[in-house]
């Protein structure tokens, strides 16, 4: 029997607010159905405005944080910065997953790295989402950028609204239950979902399941497919109330990597 909870780790900008809530909450629901137990543990990265120039500086000192969570030997290690990843090149995830889990095993800790970014790509191939609309909270340029990256990972961008708000802390103030009338308004008819926020600084949680009832589809965010893909990472099945579809329970087991080709996911409805 585990003698402790699970350590959750977080890389986190040094100006970011929402990810030390949205994670504890959803896991925290989860412990009201659930056995596990879970402690949450953060290192932080210096950034203040969503800027290519800051973002680029802030990745740089990513190595540090996983050296120092690893010092607590925390379980599962998760990098929350989406933008940051995409805006250094295509399929970035994988490189900063690869390298921040070998500053781990070199520090004599190994643990396992999730990626907000990598994240939202496995997240909407487990719901077979092949087609999606999306709301950012980024400048037009960046939000072009995660457009192009998930493009390259075989999910059109069938429509977006980038809110355009260049501090973070400004970002993190947004109204969450403004989210869901936001997505109406794109064009989402032929998506296979809606992420709500593809930002895990701008909140969401509180108004995924209203979105989900008025869009009729799934509808994720970067927070909650980061701690669907934490939950795997740490072989426990990735379920919690009050967090939407991907959370629902049906995709508990899904392999971390799921469904590249999405051949054998099933997305299903919302009902």
């Amino acid at each position: 029997m585990r003698q402790h909870p699970y350590r959750i780790g977080q890389i986190v900008p040094s100006s970011n607010v929402t990810m030390e809530t949205e994670v504890p909450a959803i896991l925290r629901a989860r412990e009201t159905v659930a056995p596990e137990r879970f402690t949450f543990h953060s290192s932080r990265m210096r950034m203040t405005h969503v800027t290519p120039e800051q973002l680029k500086a802030m990745d740089a000192d990513s190595d540090r944080c996983a050296v120092e969570l690893s010092d607590a030997r925390v379980d599962v290690l998760g990098y929350a910065c989406l933008v940051a990843i995409m805006s250094m090149g295509l399929g970035y995830h994988r490189v900063s997953e690869e390298r921040l889990h070998s500053r781990t095993v070199e520090n004599g800790a190994p643990a396992p790295v999730v990626t907000s970014a990598g994240a939202l790509v496995h997240g909407l191939h487990t719901i077979g989402a092949r087609k999606v609309a999306l709301v950012a909270p980024y400048m037009l340029p960046l939000t072009r950028t995660v457009v192009e990256y998930l493009g390259h990972e075989g999910i059109e961008v069938l429509d977006f609204e980038a809110l355009e708000i260049p501090d973070n802390l400004d970002v993190a103030a947004h109204d969450p239950l403004r989210l869901p009338g936001i997505a109406e308004r794109l064009e989402h008819a032929d998506a296979d979902a809606v992420v709500l926020s593809a930002c895990v600084q701008m909140p969401s949680l509180a108004a995924i399941e209203e979105a989900e009832q008025r869009l009729g589809k799934p509808v994720v965010s970067a927070a909650v497919c980061t701690v669907h893909q934490m939950l795997r990472a740490l072989d426990l099945p990735a379920f919690a109330p009050g967090a939407g579809h991907l959370l629902s329970g049906k995709f508990a087991d899904a392999p971390l990597a799921a469904f590249p080709d999405g051949a054998s996911a099933d997305q299903g409805s919302v009902t």
